[in-house]
C-alpha cells in the first residue's frame, strides 16, 4: 500500500479525512505483517524475524518527504516506509520472511538477506543503470549496527557533486543535485564509532543527508543509561546545531507517536536539507518496540509492568487511532471495521506468498520422489532407497536440503551397480545443482557486459626515445587522462588533494580538476569507503584513497559487509564500483608493514585485489577498472615511487587485465611466484641463482581476486616441475592462498617433483629499520638459500650444502 500526500495547499476535510485514513490503513498492515510475521517465525516456517513495529507513524511521515531520486540507507526496521512508498507489498514482506529466492516475488534480496533488509532495484536484469530520478530508491540494508551510515555520507555527497561539478552526465542520476539521502539508526546503535565518524563528516562536508533516530529506550535489552551520555543522543549532539556564524547541523526532536507533529518536523528537515544542503537529524523519541527487538527473545525479561503499560498507552498507531477519534475524522466502529478488512488481507497475503514459495520445492520434490521409486524398482537395496523416498515424502514443508539429501544418500547403495534408472538419477542430482546452486550463489561478482574480466589488455607504448620518470609521474599523468576523459571520476582522501597525495602521485591536479574532484579527507578512514561506496552506487566514479594499507583495517568492515556484498546481496540489482587506492609492501616498521593479504583476501570476497609490481601497471589497472563496473583494491608499490620507468605515449588508454599473470622470467628448474615489492628481490635472487647454475622462472601475479584465471602458473609447473611462493605476509596468509589455487584449483601436484614450498614473513609485524625489515621479511639471501634448498635435495652432488 502506497501513501500519497496530497499536494495541493488547499485541502477538503474529505480530502483530508481520505488521506489520514490511507494513513492508518498503512500502520495497521505493517504493524499486523509484523504480529503475523512473528508467529511465521515461532510456528518453523520462517527462520528468524525482526520487524518494524512500533515505529509505523514516524515512517509514514517520512515517506511523504522523501521524493523521486532520494535514496534511503537504513536499517532493519524500516517496513513501513518501504510499504509507503509503494516499494514493498504484504506478499514481498512475508516472501523476505521466507527467504524466496525469485527475485520477482522477492525483489529486496531474492532470499539471500532475512526479512527486513531492504533495497530498490537500480539496474534492470542486464545490470545496466535505470533512470533512478524517476524512482524513490533504497541501497541494500546489511544487518551490522551502524554499517549503513558510511555509505548514508557519499549517497548525500553525490548530490553535492551533481549540483556543484559540470560536465557529468546527470540524466539517470539527479535532478541538479536536489536529491537527499535519508539514513535511520537505532537510538542504541548510535553508541557505534562509525555514527559519530560519519555525523562528524557530514557536518564537515554540509551534505544534504537527514538522519532519523529511532529512540525506543533499548539496545536489545540494554537500557539507554548504560548506552548513551544523559541517554540522549540529541542532547549531547547539539553542539553540532549551526548557527549564524558557524556551520553544522539543524537538529530536530519530535515524539514517535504525535502524528501531525511528525509530519510538520519531516517536511521541514527536507525542506532545509534539499534546498540548503545542510545536514539535519531527527531524533524521534518516545517509540516503542511491541514485540522486542526481535524473534529470538521475549521483551518481558527485561522491561517492568510500568515501561510495558507505558508502551500500551503510548504505542504510536494506538496514539493515532485516539487522534482519529478525538478529532472526528472516523468513529470507533469505522476503525474496527478498518482493521478487520486488513487482518484479512494480510492473512491472504501471508498465504499467497508462501504458496509462491513451497510450491516449485513441492514440484521439484515430486519428480525426485519419482526418480527414487523407480531406482528403487529396480535395485537389490531397493528397501533402504524406499526408506529415503518415505523421508522425503513425509516432510509436509520441504527443503531443496531435504530433496538432496535423499537424492544424493541413495547413490550410495546402487554405486556398484549399472542401470538407466541410476543414470537418470545422477544425471537429475547433477542438473537440479547447476539450476539450484545460483540461487543461492550468483553475482558475486558483476555478470554484466562491463564485467571487469571482459576487458581486454591493451598494452603500453612507448616513443622510441621515452623519457624515463619516477613511478609516481606515470600514475599522475593518468590520474590526469582519467579526469580529464571521465567527468563523473573524483579521489578523495587524507592528503590527497592540496599536496597531491603522500608521494605525489596526483601532484597539481586538484589545482587543474578542482577541490570537489580531487579533495582532502579528514583522518576517518572508514567514511572514506562509505563516501566512495554511496557516490558509486549513484552513477559516479570515485577512487578513495586510504593512506597505507595498514589504515585499511579501520575500514576493513564496511569494505568487507558492504562494498563486497553489494552485487550479491541484490542478485546483481544494484552495484557499486568503487576504486579504493591504497600503498604498500615493505616500508619498515609495526605499523606502516603493508602485509595484511591475507586477512584481506579472506575478508573481502566479492571485491577485486590487484598488486602491480609498478606504477605503470597500477595505471593501467585504473584505466581498466574505469571501463567495468566492479569494485577492486589497488595496492600500490609504497616503495616504487621514486624508481625509474619509461612513460607510455597512450597514457590513459593502456590497459592491465585482471586475473592474469604475467611471466616477467623464463626459466626451466624452478617456478617463482610472487607480487609487489618483493618481486625485485625476487628477480635479484634469480639473477644470483644463475650465476650457480640455476635456472628460475618468475611469475608476477599481478592480481590476487581473481586468480590466474588462465591457469598460466600450472603451465609452468609442467615445464619445471618445481614451485615456490614467495610473499611478504606471515605465513598461513597470502602464500598459503596462493599455493591453494595453484595446488587444488590448477592440480598442479601431478607435475611436481618436489615438495612445494612457500617462503612468507615473520609471524611477527616487522621491526623498525632496515634491518628490522631484513630479519622480519624475505630478503633476497633468504629467497636465494630456500630456492638452492631445492635444488640440493634433488641433487646434492650439484648443489653441496650451504650451511
Amino acid at each position: 500500500m502506497k501513501t500519497i500526500p496530497n499536494t495541493k495547499t488547499e485541502i477538503t476535510f474529505e480530502d483530508f479525512k481520505t488521506e489520514v485514513l490511507n494513513d492508518y490503513k498503512l500502520a495497521v498492515t505493517s504493524r499486523e505483517c509484523s504480529l503475523l510475521g512473528r508467529r511465521e517465525v515461532l510456528t518453523g516456517k520462517a527462520k528468524f524475524g525482526i520487524f518494524g513495529d512500533g515505529k509505523e507513524i514516524p515512517q509514514i511521515a517520512w515517506a511523504k518527504a522523501f521524493n523521486d531520486g532520494d535514496f534511503r540507507s537504513g536499517y532493519y526496521r524500516d517496513q513501513t516506509f518501504m510499504m509507503a512508498i509503494g516499494e514493498l507489498t504484504i506478499e514481498q514482506f512475508f516472501a523476505g520472511l521466507y527467504a524466496n529466492t525469485d527475485i520477482k516475488d522477492e525483489p529486496m534480496s531474492a532470499g539471500r538477506q532475512m526479512g527486513g533488509h531492504f533495497a530498490t532495484h537500480s539496474l534492470d536484469e542486464n545490470g545496466q543503470w535505470k533512470n533512478l530520478t524517476e524512482q524513490k530508491n533504497s541501497s541494500a540494508d546489511i544487518s551490522p549496527t551502524a554499517g549503513q551510515m558510511p555509505r548514508l555520507l557519499g549517497l548525500a555527497q553525490a548530490s553535492k557533486i551533481y549540483r556543484e561539478v559540470d560536465g557529468i552526465d546527470t540524466t539517470k542520476f539527479s535532478k541538479e543535485g536536489n536529491e537527499i539521502a535519508w539514513g535511520t539508526i537505532g537510538n542504541a546503535s548510535t553508541s557505534e564509532g562509525l555514527f559519530f565518524e560519519t555525523i562528524n563528516a557530514a557536518g564537515v562536508l554540509q551534505v544534504p543527508m537527514v538522519i532519523s533516530i529511532w529512540d525506543d529506550n533499548y539496545g536489545i535489552s540494554v537500557h539507554a543509561r548504560h548506552q548513551t551520555t544523559k541517554e540522549n543522543i540529541s542532547e549531547i549532539l547539539k553542539g553540532f546545531q549551526r548557527n549564524e556564524d558557524d556551520k553544522g547541523y539543524e537538529i530536530f526532536r519530535v515524539d514517535g507517536w504525535n502524528y501531525p507533529e511528525l509530519m510538520d518536523t519531516y517536511q521541514r528537515a527536507a525542506k532545509i536539507s534539499r534546498n540548503e544542503h545542510v545536514p539535519v537529524m531527527i531524533h524521534v523519541q518516545e517509540l516503542t518496540q511491541p514485540q522486542g527487538h526481535s524473534t529470538s527473545g521475549s521483551h518481558e525479561r527485561y522491561k517492568n509492568q510500568d515501561r510495558l503499560k507505558w508502551e500500551a498507552e503510548y504505542d504510536c498507531n494506538v496514539q493515532m487511532r485516539l487522534w482519529i477519534v478525538e478529532n472526528n475524522i472516523a468513529t470507533d466502529e469505522e476503525l474496527t471495521a478498518i482493521e478487520r478488512t486488513i487482518k484479512k488481507e494480510v492473512r491472504e497475503g501471508k498465504k499467497a506468498a508462501w504458496a509462491a514459495c513451497i510450491n516449485p520445492i513441492i514440484a521439484e520434490r515430486k519428480v525426485a520422489l519419482n526418480l527414487l521409486e523407480e531406482l528403487a524398482t529396480s535395485s537389490p537395496n531397493g528397501v533402504f532407497i524406499t526408506k529415503l523416498k518415505n523421508e522425503l515424502e513425509g516432510f509436509d514443508e520441504p527443503l531443496r536440503r531435504n530433496i538432496l539429501t535423499a537424492t544424493r544418500k541413495a547413490l550410495r547403495y546402487v554405486v556398484s551397480e549399472s542401470s538407466s534408472e541410476k543414470m537418470a538419477l545422477q544425471n537429475w542430482i547433477t542438473n537440479y545443482i547447476d539450476t539450484i546452486q545460483p540461487k543461492y550463489s550468483s553475482h558475486l561478482h558483476s555478470e554484466s557486459q562491463q564485467s571487469a574480466l571482459n576487458q581486454k589488455e591493451i598494452l603500453p607504448t612507448y616513443d622510441a626515445n621515452a623519457e624515463d620518470v619516477d613511478g609516481r609521474v606515470v600514475l599522475r599523468e593518468n590520474f590526469d587522462a582519467l579526469f580529464t576523459n571521465y567527468p563523473e571520476a573524483l579521489i578523495f582522501g587524507e592528503d590527497a588533494g592540496y599536496i597531491g597525495d603522500v608521494n605525489q602521485g596526483l601532484e597539481g591536479l586538484q589545482e587543474k580538476h578542482g577541490a570537489l574532484r580531487v579533495s582532502d579527507t579528514g583522518i576517518r578512514e572508514a567514511t572514506i569507503i562509505g563516501q566512495g561506496i554511496g557516490m558509486a552506487m549513484r552513477g559516479l566514479r570515485p577512487i578513495a584513497e586510504i593512506q597505507y594499507l595498514d589504515y585499511i583495517m579501520y575500514a576493513l568492515q564496511i569494505m568487507s559487509d558492504d562494498l563486497a556484498t553489494v552485487q550479491y546481496r541484490t542478485k546483481g540489482r544494484q552495484k557499486a564500483p568503487l576504486i579504493v587506492r591504497t600503498r604498500g609492501h615493505r616500508l619498515e616498521g609495526i605499523w606502516h608493514s603493508g602485509s595484511q593479504m591475507g586477512g584481506v583476501l579472506n575478508l573481502i570476497r566479492g571485491i577485486h585485489v590487484l598488486v602491480p609490481r609498478n606504477m605503470t601497471k597500477a595505471a593501467g589497472f585504473y584505466n581498466t577498472l574505469l571501463d567495468s563496473d566492479e569494485p577492486a583494491l589497488v595496492v600500490e608499490c609504497l616503495n616504487g615511487y621514486r624508481l625509474k620507468e619509461k612513460l607510455p605515449n597512450n597514457i590513459g588508454e593502456f590497459k592491465t587485465p585482471i586475473g592474469v599473470v604475467e611471466t616477467i622470467r623464463e626459466g626451466e628448474d624452478i617456478t617463482l611466484v610472487s607480487y609487489g615489492s618483493t618481486l625485485r628481490l625476487v628477480e635479484k635472487a634469480a639473477k644470483e641463482l644463475q650465476v650457480v647454475g640455476i635456472d628460475a622462472e618468475i611469475i608476477d601475479v599481478q592480481s590476487l581476486l581473481p586468480f590466474d584465471l588462465n591457469h598460466d602458473i600450472v603451465k609452468s609447473i609442467a615445464k619445471t616441475n618445481r614451485v615456490m611462493v614467495i610473499d611478504e605476509d606471515v605465513k598461513g596468509g597470502a602464500s598459503a592462498y596462493i599455493l591453494n589455487e595453484i595446488l587444488n584449483t590448477q592440480d598442479a601436484f601431478q607435475y611436481l617433483d618436489s615438495t612445494p614450498k612457500t617462503l612468507a614473513a615473520k609471524p611477527h609485524r616487522p621491526a623498525y629499520g632496515t634491518d628490522g625489515d631484513y630479519f622480519s621479511k624475505p630478503s633476497a639471501e633468504d629467497i636465494f638459500e630456500a630456492i638452492y634448498e631445492v635444488m640440493h635435495e634433488l641433487s646434492p652432488a650439484d648443489y653441496p650444502k650451504l650451511r
